[in-house]
């Protein structure tokens, strides 16, 4: 028998054929990638149902398949916090963000406020917070990538991160948005896919009934199983965390990044209507994955391959499927951080080049050519950065960071976004005040919370009680951008808001 953490032949064959496959889709997309329309918004020639499926494969990443899976199996009934939280913002996207985005902008979500904003001091501000988020987010699925190759392909730690980075730079830097959105529809059928079938087998051992899978969960480990507490214990700070899950959704900018790949703004909306159903749906099938886990590995077999629950969709797939099955969603789990990763990098390219170099350095004035060269360079700049940071972070404790990177996004992006669309009173200099003390306060009060005082440094007490400080942060930057605004009115930025205003909500000029 393959055990966990010896070289899975099945693993490797499905990686490879993956890879295989992939790069394919990139010698394909490097043809069609000529201009940088087309490499960073793919020529904005992707149908709904293409990108609902890549904005699902961008969004269901290592953390959600196999970290919701783990907290359900280690924690119960919280876990469904994470999959709820992470589900409901996309209302918010759909109803408040997709169309005036596709509207407006052109790559970046910073496009949509420096439209009717001084674009400098706008753009600077914005990817202070834009390149936090992705930061954070690479980090997270590089650690993730290098752990699951480790138990699950034998390949040491750093190996795996430096193939999973030059794989990546690969696809980016030769088949831009073109290959990202392939590869993410890919690895999203092959997920969607993967996660049901284990599902089905999980249920045909209970006569296809989830109520018999809860109840035998109930029966071997107690009451507290279906019921709220044994992950978020405060109330404060359950709401604090879902408010981050829920805002961040509509604040990150590789997502937000997708709505220009399509042709217009109803397709935008559509596409997300496309995304939710995916995303709900594979987020029900965790539930039932993390409880049967739980029910048919045990816990105690869990932890002790990996203390944070992280290997139990793995070692269920194992269980259930034998180790053929264990290969096949080995390498699916890596697709699912491969695509993420590159999504994450091609929109932090797109932040360096775009928002930093073409309008801030070169003050918009910067041909086709230079700009796909920056662009290209920016890639290869975070591809080193993310491999350095996997490796530095190697052993760490990071599950945190994923929900760093959403407790920013909600608390730096979303505020100055959402007002920029909706408030005409916004000013510049509300607008940076908000995305600045946004970026600010969250890595502030992450920093002084339970999760890196008590945990990762292992201090006595913490200076801030909650774990997940978007309950204090999120509030803070609306009010700073409406309070900075109102002090410091800008007449002018007021009367471009009403003349954009109908292009923003309508499409038209």
């Amino acid at each position: 028998m393959t055990a966990i953490g010896e070289p899975n032949v099945t693993a490797i064959v499905f990686f490879i054929a993956f890879i295989g496959l992939s790069l394919g889709i990139t010698v394909w997309a490097a043809r069609k990638t000529r201009t940088t329309d087309q490499f960073y918004a793919a020529g904005r020639s992707v149908t709904a149902f293409q990108n609902g499926l890549a904005l699902a494969g961008d969004y269901m990443s290592a953390a959600s398949f196999l970290g919701i899976a783990g907290l359900v199996a280690l924690s119960g009934f919280d876990g469904l916090i994470y999959s709820v939280g992470w589900l409901v913002g996309w209302p918010i996207v759909m109803f408040l963000i997709a169309e005036p985005l596709r509207n407006l902008g052109r790559y970046t979500f910073a496009d949509v406020l420096a439209a009717r904003l001084r674009a400098t001091p706008i753009r600077i501000a914005a990817s202070i917070g834009a390149l936090a988020v992705i930061t954070f987010y690479l980090i997270a699925q590089m650690v993730g990538a290098g752990n699951l190759i480790r138990l699950l392909f034998g390949l040491p730690y750093e190996t795996a991160i430096v193939i999973v980075g030059m794989v990546m730079l690969a696809y980016v830097l030769f088949g831009g948005m073109i290959a990202t959105t392939w590869v993410q529809i890919v690895k999203a059928v092959m997920l969607l896919g993967g996660a049901t079938l284990m599902a089905l087998l999980v249920l045909s051992r209970f006569g296809m009934n989830p109520l018999a899978l809860f109840a035998a969960a109930q029966a071997r480990y107690g009451d507290s199983v279906l019921s709220p507490g044994r992950l978020v214990s405060d109330p404060v700070d359950a709401i604090s965390l879902g408010l981050a899950l829920m805002l961040g959704t509509a604040g990150l900018p590789h997502i937000l990044m997708r709505f220009y790949t399509v042709p217009d703004a109803k397709t935008a909306r559509t596409s997300v209507g496309y995304a939710t159903a995916f995303i709900g749906f594979f987020y029900l099938l965790t539930f039932i994955l993390g409880f049967g886990a739980m029910v048919l590995i045990g816990r105690d077999a869990i932890t002790a391959v990996d203390a944070g629950g992280n290997m139990a969709a793995p070692l269920l797939a194992k269980g259930i499927g034998g180790n053929s099955f264990l290969g096949f969603i080995a390498a699916v789990a890596f697709a699912t951080i491969l695509a993420v990763v590159a999504g994450l990098t091609l929109s932090g390219a797109a932040t360096l080049s775009h928002d930093l170099w073409v309008n801030v350095v070169r003050g918009a004035d910067a041909d086709e050519r230079e700009q796909l060269v920056v662009a290209r360079l920016a890639t290869i700049v975070l591809a080193g950065l993310s491999i350095a940071l996997g490796i530095a972070f190697k052993g760490q404790n990071v599950a945190y960071m994923v929900g760093l990177a959403f407790a920013i996004a909600a608390s730096a992006n979303f505020p100055a976004l959402v007002l920029s669309i909706f408030w005409g009173r916004l000013t510049t200099a509300g607008a940076q005040a908000s995305m600045i003390v946004g970026t600010v306060s969250t890595l502030t009060l992450i920093y002084l919370s339970p999760t890196i005082q008590l945990d990762v440094l292992k201090h006595a007490e913490a200076w801030f009680p909650l774990r997940n400080p978007g309950i204090v942060t999120i509030p803070l930057s609306f009010a700073t951008a409406i309070v900075v605004s109102l002090l410091r009115p800008a007449p002018a930025e007021a009367r471009r808001f009403v003349e954009l205003e109908r292009q923003l909500h309508l499409g038209v000029e």
